[in-house]
């Protein structure tokens, strides 16, 4: 299907950048490539009718890194490398909280704790062997001391079962993710941005004078810049690049009778995590029970990991009480050999802003800016 002469003139005709991807990093690219010249003509092309992907369907947490995860980092990567990815996930923070607002964003500071079993005693005791380090570290980073603490004595508040340990990390959070995005693509829609919703992009082609894009509807549509920023769906727009695809699912419970879970909860060195949200609980992972089958860019759900996140509900974090599922769900994240964000040209008028690593609430923002800056440094 041809657009026609009046939907060229009106929607398509003059834009300077077009950005593909309306998540956290599109929207945070856009409306920085706003605030640096206001005049640009930008528009946003998402594939479906909300900002599907990860950015309206994680688990709304505000952390940086669990001391587990660090550490297995710190086995690949200097300190130098470790740390500065954590300044940027911090700073990352920082600006969505700017921009978006604690009101908005339903920001509540209640503190992160990892979950350590009675098989994970070496890696607790390796922990807390690091705490004053890590405490040192994030101290000249985030400008608060003891970051981390034992706390395992909260078990008991918690209800927990099976757990024989608890690391506290003060500085961590929860978001809700919805009236995140919410806020987000109206700040974008004030500035003037663009956004055309269900339009899936087949091919983009770098001309001599611009990106020439080909749409599932059969369009042929040009733009000045384009930049990527579909993360999780990267690979099926650039064949090249360490960005993979890892599919995440989710479930949420039912209101409960008694909720005694309040914060951020990370398991098995976080690949299982759970939080509290409208006095229910919202717990997901489990990808490393089936690492390869959940490298896919395909939203859905497998029983074994379904079963796996039910019966991590039943039999540790509310073994005491009944519950419900009342739904589940699934979110592609962009993963690669390194946890460092892709943010570079990869032709004269194409750029590309990806691979968040499952940190995108904390690093989305930071990462969408740099890749506008870059686009502007361009034009």
């Amino acid at each position: 299907m041809n657009l026609s002469y009046w939907e060229k003139e009106s929607f398509f005709r003059n834009i300077d950048v077009a950005i593909i991807g309306s998540g956290i990093v599109g929207l945070s690219a856009a409306i920085r490539l706003k605030e640096l010249s206001p005049k640009l003509e930008i528009m946003i092309l998402e594939r479906g009718s909300l900002p599907i992907g990860a950015s309206t369907r994680n688990a709304g947490f505000a952390c940086f890194g669990s001391m587990t995860e660090l550490l297995d980092d710190l086995k690949i990567h200097s300190e130098d490398i470790v740390f500065s990815l954590v300044e940027k996930r911090w700073k990352g923070l920082l600006r969505l909280r700017n921009r978006v607002g604690d009101t908005n964003l339903k920001y509540k500071e209640k503190g992160g704790f990892e979950l350590f079993r009675k098989e994970d005693v070496l890696d607790f005791q390796i922990c807390v062997d690091q705490i004053d380090f890590f405490n040192k570290k994030f101290n000249s980073i985030i400008g608060q001391r003891e970051v981390y603490k034992i706390a395992s004595k909260r078990i008991l508040d918690f209800g927990f079962e099976k757990i024989e340990h608890l690391i506290h990390n003060q500085a961590e959070g929860q978001i809700h993710t919805g009236e995140m995005m919410k806020t987000l693509l109206a700040i974008a829609q004030e500035k003037g941005v663009k956004i055309l919703n269900g339009v899936s992009i087949k091919n983009l082609n770098d001309v001599e004078d611009g990106v020439e894009l080909d749409t599932a509807e059969g369009w042929n549509l040009k733009f000045k810049k384009v930049l990527v920023a579909t993360n999780g769906f990267y690979k099926t727009l650039i064949d090249h690049g360490d960005v993979i695809p890892a599919r995440n699912q989710v479930i949420i419970t039912k209101p409960l009778q008694n909720n005694p879970i309040e914060g951020t909860f990370h398991y098995d060195k976080g690949y299982f995590y759970f939080r509290n949200i409208d006095n229910r609980i919202l717990l997901g992972g489990g990808r490393n029970l089936a690492k390869k089958e959940e490298e896919t860019s395909e939203f859905g759900t497998t029983k074994i990991i379904q079963n796996a996140l039910s019966e991590l509900l039943k039999n540790v974090i509310l073994p005491k009480q009944k519950f419900e599922i009342e739904s589940t769900w699934s979110g592609i994240l962009g993963v690669g050999q390194t946890k460092k964000p892709i943010v570079r040209s990869i032709s004269k008028n194409i750029s590309v802003a990806v691979r968040l690593g499952g940190m995108g609430v904390a690093i989305g923002s930071l990462v969408g800016e740099e890749g506008a800056e870059l686009i502007f440094r361009e034009i």
